[in-house]
């Protein structure tokens, strides 16, 4: 069976860093992080009391008032960057079949939000005062559902969720939607917002979280001795993913192509990741194979690199046993040194992020790299952007339960 190429011609975010593309790449290369205090609720009683907040989203700007009332935060993030994804493609509705055009969005957690304020409601104004809206905006699925009416896609709608993968998945699945010809164009993306006091004592618990709060600008810090933990964040992006053949007959400006995805299981714990990054591994191989091309080929990776010890490490071996020697030729970093870790969004932000160093041909860096660990040795693109050829990407989400998703992208040739 022959498969359709699959181009992607459209993207919008919402992130810590900067919302909209070209905030989002100034941020990633400035060399600062989107980190500090929590502003949301109290966090005096917390371990961890940093984070990375989306200060510059006005949910008001893509939805009215009356209906931003009925949707979890984690909705309102991924109608904005979803649109500003539309909006990018230059999409109009009547080149649109809506049965031939899809949605695929990854949520680790979903509608956390709505669901603790309604259980409070339950418990102190008893179960009449539950809003009859609270299912519809808590559940996970509905960004996707929220979606598809929007911009009326028909065809294939799914949500996936493999923890901080979700989004990674989502983007594989709907590449291979297109490829399969299932649809002609897919929306596809992630979102988070659990910014609140129960994820955070959950993390906390966990001892999974930086504790640098007096220093929260350098407390995410991938690769670093230093590190100490993961800084959580929240945001949304997404991307427009079209068959080759549709967006050439709709005469669509076209970022790139994607070429390879990979996914895999480490099997190994609830929350370790192998500690020779043997499931990372597996799906980087995999996504290459997919690709049908070389390790030689790929110059730079946007790394899941999310600075936990056991993480960055695990990775950097999965990388050293993928790539062997061309291992420390190609770049490395990690955008979540810049915009924390946003959870099931993070797969779908980081491609976009990989995409724009096709487009700039420059590597964003990993800021706060001062004291590279010794067995994390690689060119981690340290503290300042690093203009180079970027010709083809892998782009890496790995996620609790040891879920892996990875990601290849090329610059388009016609």
């Amino acid at each position: 069976m022959k498969r359709e190429r699959v181009v992607v011609t459209g993207m919008g975010v919402i992130s810590p860093v900067g919302s909209g593309l070209s905030a989002f790449w100034d941020g990633l290369t400035s060399g600062h992080s989107a980190v500090g205090p929590v502003t949301r609720f109290d966090v005096s009683q917390f371990s961890t009391r940093i984070a990375a907040e989306v200060h510059d989203f006005d949910p008001l700007r893509y939805l009215e008032k009356k209906d931003m009332r009925h949707m979890d935060r984690f909705v309102q993030l991924a109608i904005g960057a979803a649109q500003e994804a539309y909006n990018d493609a230059g999409l109009i509705e009547e080149e649109v079949d809506p049965e031939r055009a899809g949605v695929a969005v990854g949520t680790g957690i979903g509608g956390m939000e709505t669901l603790t304020e309604q259980h409070e409601t339950l418990l102190t104004k008893g179960p009449s005062r539950v809003s009859p809206f609270f299912i519809p905006k808590m559940i996970g699925n509905i960004a996707g559902g929220q979606l598809a009416i929007r911009f009326n896609f028909q065809g294939p709608n799914a949500t996936l969720v493999t923890a901080c993968a979700s989004s990674g998945s989502a983007l594989g699945d709907a590449y291979r939607t297109i490829q399969f010809g299932e649809a002609d164009i897919m929306l596809a993306g992630g979102t988070e917002a659990v910014l609140l006091p129960i994820s955070f004592a959950g993390f906390c618990a966990m001892k999974a979280m930086s504790t640098r709060n007096d220093d929260p600008q350098h407390a995410s810090r991938p690769f670093d001795q230093e590190r100490d933990g993961f800084v959580m964040g929240e945001g949304a992006g997404f991307l427009v993913l079209e068959s080759l053949s549709f967006a050439k007959s709709r005469g669509a400006h076209i970022y790139a192509e994607l070429i390879g995805y990979g996914r895999s299981a480490d099997a190994y714990h609830v929350v370790e990741p192998h500690p020779e990054g043997r499931g990372a591994a597996q799906s980087m191989r995999r996504a290459l194979e997919d690709a049908g091309i070389s390790p030689r080929e790929i110059d730079y990776i946007n790394a899941h690199g999310t600075s936990t010890m056991k993480g960055d490490l695990a990775e950097t071996l999965a990388i050293k046993s993928v790539f062997g020697e061309h291992a420390y030729q190609l770049a490395v970093s990690s955008t979540k040194s810049s915009t924390g870790h946003l959870l099931g969004a993070a797969g779908a932000v980081e491609m976009i992020a990989s995409l724009l160093a096709i487009v700039r041909q420059q590597v964003p860096p990993t800021v706060n790299l001062d004291h590279a660990s010794p067995d994390c040795d690689l060119n981690y693109v340290p503290n300042r952007p690093q203009n180079r050829t970027v010709h083809v990407v892998m782009s890496n989400a790995f996620g609790f339960g040891g879920q892996n998703a990875s990601l290849i992208a090329r610059e388009y040739v016609p």
